[in-house]
């Protein structure tokens, strides 16, 4: 029996790396398999050391994600929890017109006319525009120039 994607196991922890957890999860009628949980999947905050949320031999419910051409399986802990386990913050998330009000969101400045425009905000806005724009091409000439480097 294969384990089926989207569908929610009982597992336990065999291994931590700095990147995720091994969890070998057991298949009736054949050996257990294992599969592994990204540490960005392992809890719905910011994970900097795994092992703060996880153990070796600790019991966890992993939802199986995917499993790629070389039979590597993809899982996560974070989406097997409810619904209710989710922090509050992303529960009740606000709409964003009211993180607007708030002025959570960051907005451009408003343009002026360029009929009320001064000369000095005019100059300052080509100067602007004009960095802006060589920064883009000595990044884009920098980017071609590495990749000839490699050949």
């Amino acid at each position: 029996m294969q384990l089926e994607i989207g569908k929610i196991y009982e597992g336990k922890v065999k291994g931590i790396t700095n990147y995720g957890a091994f969890v070998e999860v057991p298949v009736e009628g054949s050996r257990p398999i294992t599969g592994m949980v990204h540490i960005s999947e392992v809890a719905n905050t910011y994970v900097s050391d795994i092992h703060d949320f996880l153990s070796e031999g600790q019991s966890v419910t992993v939802k199986v994600m995917a499993v790629n051409e070389q039979g590597k399986i993809s899982m996560s802990i974070k989406k097997a929890q409810p619904e209710s386990a989710a922090p509050p913050q992303q529960r009740n998330r606000p709409p964003r017109r009211q993180e607007r009000d708030k002025g959570i969101v960051w907005e451009p400045k408003p343009q002026k006319p360029q009929s009320e425009m001064t000369f000095e905000d005019m100059m300052s806005r080509f100067k602007q525009h004009s960095e802006e724009r060589i920064s883009d091409i000595k990044r884009n000439t920098d980017r071609k120039n590495k990749s000839r480097r490699k050949k």
